[in-house]
């Protein structure tokens, strides 16, 4: 029957995945990812990966018939490639991706999506519903997301569709993105700039709190120990709530999705201080149908999984192509 490949390059781990025709994965492999000296050095980690994922599974690479990659942006998709990544050192300016896996398995059917869309086919291939409207949100050191309408993955010009961490929630900038423009959803709720926002709130009312503010040795981690008992921290996730369920608010008006299923490490690790409040507020916020807002079940393999459906249904994640091969 063959073999089917998936990899989630991310700025930190790469996962590798051999899976079967039906979609269920038969070995991995996890990997750091390097820090360069270049681009070249992160794809022989990514074929490293596979190559010990397929050794994992007891097969050779020319077993694998597809292959789907989840990875970082922003892309390059006509030459399969990620260009000048914000999350590695600059000397990575270029990572081939779809040739060198192409050659590594000696086949052309090799598809690279962003990684929220990755997690987005991950979703939807494996859901029991199989929804054609739907959205993946990420919420992690940024915010992103995949989005389906009508069963099509919208992609975008170069992929930059989905980019909803840039939406503006805040028309007076309170907070700057790290993209340079204020007021971005991804400036005050993402994993990395919670400390951010929480020291620009406590600046503006200096409270007594438990929060070691005046050192700024905290992380967003521990805004959400502390809420419920410190009053401070109380507040800073009452206002990230505020913001994320405006964010998501602005999604439902936008695609009407049945689902959104929500990951990323800030979520998972906190999921009902994330998705009880946005439940709780969105019906004061839209006016159209409300989503089912849900926890994604894959945990930190939602990608990879995505790019493992992404090799069974020749690009598309439509699940009704599983093993049909592109046109």
């Amino acid at each position: 029957m063959g073999a089917y490949a998936g990899v989630d390059l991310g700025a930190t781990h790469i996962r590798a995945v051999i899976g079967d025709a039906d979609g269920a994965v038969i070995a991995s492999h996890k990997r750091d990812t390097p820090r360069g000296p270049t681009g070249i050095d992160v794809t022989e980690a990514v074929l490293d990966a596979l190559r010990a994922a397929c050794q994992a599974a007891d097969i050779e690479p020319s077993e694998v018939i597809a292959a789907g990659i989840g990875a970082f942006g922003p892309l390059d998709l006509a030459d399969g490639a990620v260009e000048n990544p914000a999350n590695l050192p600059d000397s990575i300016t270029r990572i081939p991706l779809t040739g060198p896996v192409g050659n590594l398995f000696d086949t052309d059917r090799v598809s690279l999506h962003n990684d929220a869309n990755a997690g987005l086919i991950g979703e939807r291939y494996y859901a029991d519903r199989n929804p054609d409207d739907m959205v993946y949100l990420t919420i992690s050191s940024g915010i992103g997301a995949g989005v389906a309408v009508d069963g099509n993955v919208l992609r975008g010009w170069d992929a930059n569709a989905g980019e909803i961490g840039h939406l503006t929630i805040d028309p007076h900038g309170f907070m700057t993105c790290g993209c340079g423009h204020d007021g971005h959803w991804e400036a005050y709720c993402s994993g990395e700039n919670i400390p951010h926002y929480a020291t620009q709130l406590h600046r503006d009312d200096p409270v007594d709190t438990a929060l070691p503010i005046e050192t700024g040795d905290f992380t967003a981690a521990d805004v959400f120990e502390y809420a419920g008992e410190d009053d401070f921290a109380t507040h800073v996730l009452d206002q990230i709530s505020h913001w994320n369920a405006i964010g998501v608010a602005n999604i439902v008006h936008a695609f009407a999705p049945l689902v959104i299923s929500i990951g990323g490490a800030v979520a998972i690790n906190n999921p009902n201080q994330i998705l009880d409040p946005i439940r709780e507020r969105l019906d004061d916020m839209v006016m159209a149908n409300i989503p089912d807002i849900q926890l994604t079940t894959h945990g930190d393999d939602v990608v990879v999984r995505g790019a493992l459906a992404s090799a069974l249904t020749g690009g598309t994640g439509d699940p009704t192509t599983a093993n049909q091969p592109r046109s």
